[in-house]
């Protein structure tokens, strides 16, 4: 038997939850979004099917050259230069385990040169991912512009 928690009797906006626990939110008599048992986020935004959303964890766009800096970021508490080319992303609070998905771009200084390769090495951990810059198959270079995303 669902509890309905808060109703529009115009048919608009109602929130139930059922004896599991789950919450529902519909309107116009349809389910829009739930979060269930486990505490996800499920929703269908045009996608065709009601799906788990899956947050980015944290994100960065920082200066790989000279000084290394954060341009702007969400959960990245700093950059660590290790070398040329060499970069430690540190977490502001920590990944639940070390299984989250990664993708990094870059860009030289010159306008010609985008889409360098900016990708994960070294061991995922909780706290932090190491990256390394290059050009194709070359040894490590500085990027002006480095942007990475953590999904998890």
């Amino acid at each position: 038997m669902a509890t309905i928690i808060n109703a529009d009797t115009s048919d608009g906006l109602k929130l139930t939850s059922d004896t599991s626990g789950q919450i529902d939110f519909q309107s116009a008599g349809s389910t829009k979004a739930t979060i269930d048992t486990s505490g996800n986020l499920k929703f269908d935004s045009g996608y065709g099917s009601v799906g788990t959303a899956y947050g980015c964890r944290a994100w960065v766009n920082f200066n790989g050259t000279g000084t290394v800096a954060i341009r702007d970021s969400g959960n990245v508490s700093s950059i660590t230069d290790r070398g040329v080319g060499q970069y430690t992303v540190n977490f502001a609070t920590n990944m639940p385990d070390a299984d989250y998905a990664v993708h990094g771009s870059g860009k030289l200084a010159d306008a010609t040169n985008y889409g360098r390769q900016l990708y994960p090495t070294g061991t995922f951990t909780t706290s932090s991912c190491q990256f390394t810059a290059a050009i194709s198959t070359a040894s490590p270079v500085d990027l002006l512009h480095c942007c990475a995303i953590f999904t998890r």
